[in-house]
């Protein structure tokens, strides 16, 4: 049996920890995991020593999350603080939230998304948003029924590489 499996073993409990700086193999290996799943492998460049210089400094980039079952790690989030100028407050993006398929359909990214509300209750945070991709039903399902919005009016734009670099550049 693969390590990773699902067993049927009744005194198992899903439980949510911080993650800390041991985890950052394990948090890559999730990244790549959702890189497949999303069909953007050739897209990762991130390496153990960016993940740690990142999420392990005096003042982290992003935060993360493991989801486990007893002792095997099948989901993980990141996440990290944005602000709304409307509401004068800051909020929570989650960059990614990922369950292993072997582990889905049995509410463990919904419990993962309820303790990152959590989270942002805590803190004071007005809001909590993300993206999603519009072929992903098996997410867009999971996010109707907790209540979440589609922002359908919205559309996201990004810089990166050479056209990022370009615009720096600009004077």
């Amino acid at each position: 049996m693969k390590a990773d499996a699902p067993t049927d073993r009744s005194d198992e409990r899903f439980s949510i920890r911080t993650a800390n700086e041991r985890d950052v193999p394990l948090i890559l290996d999730f990244i790549r995991e959702l890189a497949g799943y999303e069909h953007l492998s050739g897209a990762v460049s991130a390496t153990e020593e960016r993940l740690r210089a990142a999420l392990f400094r005096d003042r982290p980039a992003a935060e993360v999350i493991l989801g486990e079952l007893g002792d095997r790690p099948v989901g993980f989030a990141v996440y990290f603080q944005n602000f709304s100028t409307f509401a004068g407050r800051p909020g929570l993006y989650l960059e990614d939230l990922f369950v292993r398929p072997a582990y889905r359909r049995r509410g463990f990214g919904t419990r993962l998304l309820v303790r990152l509300a959590g989270i942002a209750v805590e803190r004071g945070y007005g809001r909590m948003e993300w993206a999603v991709l519009d072929w992903n039903e098996m997410a867009l399902r999971v996010y109707r029924r907790i209540g979440a919005e589609a922002m359908s009016d919205w559309t996201v734009h990004r810089l990166t590489g050479e056209a990022l670099a370009a615009l720096a550049r600009r004077t």
